[in-house]
């Protein structure tokens, strides 16, 4: 039987991807011949091969839809693939209260301004600003991640500490903002990381095998309003600091 397909965007391009196994190593295939990743596992030869690999590792099959002509639809106009990072300054109401308002409305104008800098290097877009909390979205999910942990790394030279929450899939576009379950989910996530904490979905951490992120296992979680469980993880951000 073949395994869930999941749907993501990298730059201009459509992924759809699998995952099978649970091995210790992360094992990525992106077949050099144009086919469906689906139908691999309809011919008994290639199945058995992937299944071997698979019992050994964690294998991570791509396929590259701009290579396909016609064979799976792309999502509806309205709607588009995106990784969604939220973030939000923890303590926020302490510190406005010790440092009082004036100080307060400085320190997160220049919060303001490192957080929008740093989507900009990191080719974000900025969706929304609610109170201390941002919502950015990217086209490759390594680049959001990456941007969280610049962001988080940042504010710690303003005397403050964010949480950060990412999740990929597909959103649903109305004027300049993201709506739906992705948009839904990554806001649930910021809501269960830890003080400096970056944490993301399986999805997330999925999409960016290869790219030397490294993460610790926060387990299964339940997120309010999300059916089922969600496996979580924490970015390691030892090695991505100066």
């Amino acid at each position: 039987m073949a395994p869930e397909t999941h749907y993501a965007r990298s730059g201009d391009v459509n992924i759809a991807y699998q995952v099978v196994g649970d091995g210790p190593r992360d094992l990525v295939v992106v077949p050099g011949w144009i086919s469906n990743i689906d139908v691999f596992w309809e011919e008994p030869r290639v199945a058995r091969f992937f299944e071997r690999l698979a019992s050994f590792s964690r294998l991570i099959l791509f396929e590259i839809e701009e290579f396909l002509t016609g064979v799976r639809r792309g999502p509806e106009p309205d709607r588009v693939l995106a990784t969604v990072l939220f973030t939000d300054i923890v303590g926020s109401t302490r510190k406005a209260l010790e440092i009082g308002d004036r100080r307060w409305r400085d320190l997160l104008d220049a919060h303001n301004a490192l957080v929008r800098d740093r989507l900009a290097h990191f080719r974000g877009r900025e969706i929304d600003t609610a109170g201390d909390g941002f919502l950015a979205a990217f086209d490759g999910p390594a680049r959001g991640v990456r941007a969280a942990c610049a962001i988080a790394e940042g504010v710690t030279r303003l005397g403050l500490e964010v949480r950060a929450g990412l999740h990929t899939g597909e959103c649903e576009v109305s004027g300049s903002k993201l709506t739906g379950i992705a948009v839904h989910i990554g806001a649930r996530i910021v809501g269960m990381a830890k003080r400096g904490e970056v944490l993301v979905s399986n999805t997330v951490k999925d999409l960016v095998a290869g790219s030397g992120l490294k993460f610790d296992d926060r387990g299964l979680h339940t997120l309010n309003g999300v059916p089922g469980e969600t496996h979580l993880f924490a970015v390691d951000r030892g090695p991505l600091r100066p």
